[in-house]
């Protein structure tokens, strides 16, 4: 689910995340519970023993297991009525040890019906990602559903509830490797607003479609929760991972953008847009494919059988695919330089609108930058074209292609383009279970948006973007606010402000504080790239990832997952006195300094001396163990102006006022 937060807490995005009453709320001076250490580094909080399928150690076991499912998918678009009508071909293989008597899929479009859990559960007054389009005849018509298995094809013996489509099959689809193929025969009318995940915008050159959740989808059965059957009702998707081969009938003057490759260029495109393809994928500058003038142009466009043309194209490893179609949309597109060498391409598709009135003539250099930045910093992106779609979508990621809002501008389209593709990352590589932990998703790729714009040409945005105080200070209120939970306890359905917080701004925040303030770039780059390696293309659990991070980075860091995953426990640094060694300055200091918060924090420590000497002292969280005071030793040869907590002021202490200790100025 994209809260167009514009990654955490871009530009305005802290008030539409977190609501008014964050943006407004004073915290006060904390007096919650006292710290406790043992409660903090109590070793066995997240014990995992070993199991056949996932280590002790946060990897896969060396019988881990997940299901797949292939998908074959040929649709045509009327644009009139605005509705699409496919027959799609699932081949689904039970790798598990369990032999499965049905399956279960997702129907997604059946949130668009006016009685489904959707329309029931958004608000009168509407609601980003409910169905508030009163009057829409939407939901899948299904035609027909046949399954074949074990060498017969059958009727299915299907229900639906809602969004969720059972199939009891007429024998148990076995353990280890069989497998079952599914063919549904169907049709949907496209929302103008499906929940800011697919839609249509009216354009002075034609209409926009971005279709989306389209087709029926496989439900995940896995190794923790058997079946993951979680309700749609504008949640996120844990899906299963495949390939997919699917095809797009539209109109002949349509240009059409999709998940993976597309195979058939010759018989969509004309000759120059091949040949600038062609050039675009041998050039870092954008290379314009269509242009603003040949929009109305007919000669842009092939003619086509009938005024119609069909679209093919290929997925690979993927776990689900989505596509954009028009006759208005400008193309442009450059080379990706990705680490290996394997070549793949940054698309844009927009309006002219868009061209002439926004940042959009350089989407595709914001997809290139993110992209070969999260690359080299990562795990490689996985798909062979990368395209950003112009919309009325404010933000939604698919495999190898986004949907980002018409009207962004500067900032904010590098912003959404850089957090949708960020995705590609979370989840659609590390396939984590979005629905029940959002911040494995969000808040992953937030952290990751961070870093990827303070490189964006050397910091274009990052003041803009990434002001330390606003960060922290968004973090501070939200952890002081009664009303936010923690991380690990928000669904995916939660409220917005409370989504925003936990799973974007204080998981993202929180894996920059990990990486600059406890484990250092280096550990924390290895550790987290081999979490994304060792779960590339599977499903981890959050233990996975905690486990992972402790193994890889050599720290146990189960008081940071209890503290900042688990609770929204308060930090409060102080220092209280400072002596001096025989009472001779040069002789060294005493410095004393309290943990009155239930979290804790490494100490940085400036110290100033008369001399003019600066320095700072380094403290483990350790301390904390013993208890919460602390004494330390400096070796200080003048006495002591200034000694000041938290000098980076990166950390959310909640009280700056007791970081600071002045000597008093006799007079």
């Amino acid at each position: 689910m994209k809260i167009n937060f514009l990654p955490g807490w871009l530009l305005g995005a802290a008030l539409l995340v977190a609501g008014p009453a964050v943006a407004q709320f004073q915290p006060p001076v904390p007096t919650g519970p006292a710290y406790d250490a043992r409660t903090l580094f109590n070793p066995s909080f997240i014990e995992q023993l070993a199991t056949p399928t996932r280590t002790a150690g946060g990897q896969p076991g060396a019988a881990y297991w997940q299901n797949a499912a292939d998908y074959q998918i040929n649709a045509s678009l009327d644009e009139k009525a605005a509705r699409v009508t496919a027959t799609a071909t699932i081949t689904y293989t039970n790798n598990s040890p369990d032999n499965l008597p049905f399956v279960w899929l997702q129907v997604d479009q059946n949130l668009f019906r006016t009685d489904s859990r959707g329309a029931a559960v958004t608000p009168v007054v509407g609601g980003r990602f409910g169905n508030s389009a009163r009057g829409f005849k939407g939901g899948d018509s299904l035609q027909t559903v046949t399954v074949e298995l074990h060498g017969k094809k059958v009727q299915a013996n299907y229900h639906v509830y809602d969004t969720r489509m059972q199939i009891i099959l007429p024998e148990a689809l076995k353990a280890h490797g069989d497998k079952l193929k599914i063919t549904v025969a169907y049709g949907f009318n496209i929302p103008e607003y499906g929940a800011d995940r697919l839609g249509r915008l009216k354009t002075k050159n034609g209409e926009i479609f971005e279709v989306a959740q389209w087709y029926p989808r496989m439900e995940v059965y896995d190794d923790v929760e058997g079946w993951n059957t979680l309700p749609y009702m504008a949640a996120e998707f844990y899906l299963e991972y495949g390939s997919f081969d699917y095809t797009l009938n539209v109109p002949a003057n349509f240009l059409v953008g999709g998940s993976g490759e597309l195979v058939n260029p010759a018989e969509v495109l004309t000759n120059a847009q091949q040949n600038r393809l062609a050039k675009a994928a041998g050039s870092d500058q954008t290379v314009i494919v269509r242009s603003v003038d040949e929009v109305t142009q007919a000669g842009s466009r092939p003619s086509g059988k009938n005024g119609r043309l069909t679209w093919h194209f290929r997925c690979q490893r993927a776990r689900d695919v989505a596509w954009a179609a028009s006759a208005a949309f400008v193309w442009d597109a450059a080379k990706m330089n990705l680490p290996s060498g394997r070549k793949s391409l940054a698309m844009s598709l927009y309006p002219v609108e868009a061209a002439q009135d926004t940042a959009w003539n350089r989407a595709t250099e914001y997809v290139k930058k993110s992209i070969e930045y999260n690359s080299k910093q990562w795990y490689e992106f996985s798909y062979p074209v990368a395209t950003n779609v112009a919309g009325v979508v404010g933000g939604m990621e698919y495999p190898g292609i986004v949907f980002c809002g018409v009207n962004a501008r500067k900032a904010s389209l590098w912003s959404v383009t850089d957090h949708e593709f960020g995705h590609n990352w979370f989840p659609m590589i590390v396939g984590s279970n979005e629905r029940k932990y959002p911040w494995m998703d969000e808040g992953f790729n937030t952290f990751i948006n961070i870093l990827s714009s303070n490189d964006f040409n050397n910091g274009e945005y990052r003041k803009q973007l990434n002001d330390t105080a606003r960060l922290v200070g968004g973090v501070v209120r939200g952890i002081l606010d009664p009303a936010t939970d923690p991380p690990y306890t928000v669904p995916d359905v939660t409220q917005a402000r409370n989504l925003g917080f936990a799973a974007y701004s204080k998981m993202g925040f929180g894996l920059f504080l990990l990486r600059s303030e406890i484990l250092g770039p280096e550990r924390f780059d290895y550790a987290f790239r081999t979490y994304i390696k060792r779960w590339a293309f599977k499903h981890p659990q959050p233990k996975d990832f905690f486990r992972t991070m402790n193994e890889t980075s050599g720290e146990d860091l189960t008081w940071f997952w209890r503290e900042w995953v688990y609770n929204n426990w308060i930090l409060d640094q102080a220092v209280t006195t400072v002596a001096y060694v025989n009472q001779d300055p040069a002789q060294g200091a005493l410095i004393t300094i309290e943990n009155r918060g239930q979290a804790a924090m490494p100490v940085t420590a400036e110290v100033t001396e008369t001399s003019g000497n600066v320095s700072r002292v380094h403290l483990p969280v350790e301390i904390w163990q013993r208890g919460g005071t602390w004494t330390f030793r400096y070796n200080s040869t003048t006495p002591l102006t200034l000694v000041r907590l938290n000098p980076t002021k990166l950390l959310p202490d909640v009280n700056p006022g007791n970081n600071v200790w002045r000597a008093q100025v006799l007079r």
